[in-house]
């Protein structure tokens, strides 16, 4: 594990998404760089079409949801 450099506004900016999405700093963080890399080797894919894929490679369980 090593310390990454951030400057104090990404970290605020961090900090205040971690909080809507329910995770540590660390984890937002990990999360924000894990999908940007994921969109720079896969720059055909939209964010949606990552997180699906990550989800089924986790083998978390997907459906549809209908607006009916």
């Amino acid at each position: 594990m090593g310390i990454v450099k951030i400057s104090d506004e990404l970290h605020e900016e961090i900090r205040k998404a971690s909080g809507t999405m329910v995770r540590s700093i660390n984890s937002q963080a990990e999360f924000w760089i894990k999908i940007g890399m994921l969109a720079e080797t896969h720059p055909n894919m939209t964010y949606t079409e990552i997180l699906r894929e990550q989800l089924s490679l986790a083998s978390v369980g997907l459906f549809e949801v209908s607006n009916g």
